[in-house]
């Protein structure tokens, strides 16, 4: 997968080629990372970017000039994400179609944004990593590029497997625990010292829609559950309601 980094901090990307799986899906050919100095499209002999918005107001606007020639310099014409707080909120759901692309632009904004036109011309979707305002779009940038990565193919070793984590198949992630099983009187649950692999998977499967209830209950308007996980949420319901536990 190619994706092509437009930004004025190209020096914010400088280290993600040895950093964890964006490397790796860089050393592997996952990964075609392509960063662009928006600075070096302006016509202008300063190199200016940015300028005042029209009927006044605070802070300067990105131009529209740079950014078209930036967008449109680029082959195969790709489809161009700006990452902005008026966008749709990035979830897993989102990271798994922007991969499907194969070929995408991640458009970081600075300043109070970007001339309208480009958004209207070019900009195929708007995304946000949050209900907040950063500095500009590099952070939201980081946040998809790794997101992203981990979800290619061969990047991940069967036993990083993604499938198991947050947000994947709607729950959270199950607890995890390591040597030694017991570690000043704290102990690792019985059932993932019982070599069961069918007890272990309906003890993870409790544990992670428990934590979900607790931690995240509007993930439950967002799915369907099985009849499995039907009866599952109900025990939980109950177990929580006595103040105990199961499983």
């Amino acid at each position: 997968m190619k994706i092509s980094v437009l930004t004025l901090f190209p020096e914010a990307f400088a280290w993600l080629k040895d950093y964890s799986m964006i490397g790796r899906a860089i050393e592997k050919g996952a990964l075609d990372l392509d960063i662009v100095q928006i600075r070096d499209f302006a016509d202008n002999k300063h190199k200016k970017v940015d300028d005042y918005s029209f009927g006044g107001g605070p802070g300067m606007v990105m131009a529209p000039q740079p950014l078209f020639d930036a967008i449109t310099s680029l082959p195969d014409r790709p489809k161009v994400y700006y990452l902005s707080p008026q966008g749709r909120v990035l979830d897993q759901e989102k990271l798994f179609s922007m991969k499907e692309e194969k070929n995408i632009i991640l458009l970081n904004g600075h300043y109070e944004g970007i001339d309208q036109r480009v958004i209207d011309e070019l900009v195929d979707e708007e995304v946000s990593i949050g209900d907040y305002v950063l500095s500009g779009g590099e952070m939201a940038s980081l946040v998809i590029i790794d997101g992203i990565s981990r979800l290619l193919d061969g990047v991940l070793s069967s036993e990083e497997s993604y499938m198991d984590e947050s947000h994947m198949g709607g729950f959270l992630e199950f607890p995890q625990y390591t040597r030694p099983a017991d570690f000043r009187g704290l102990k690792v649950p019985e059932v993932l010292l019982s070599g069961h692999h069918e007890k272990i998977e309906d003890y993870r499967l409790y544990q992670r829609m428990k934590k979900t209830l607790l931690k995240r209950p509007d993930i439950f308007e967002k799915i369907s559950l099985n009849e499995k996980e039907e009866k599952v949420y109900r025990q939980i319901k109950n177990d929580l309601e006595k103040g105990g536990q199961s499983n």
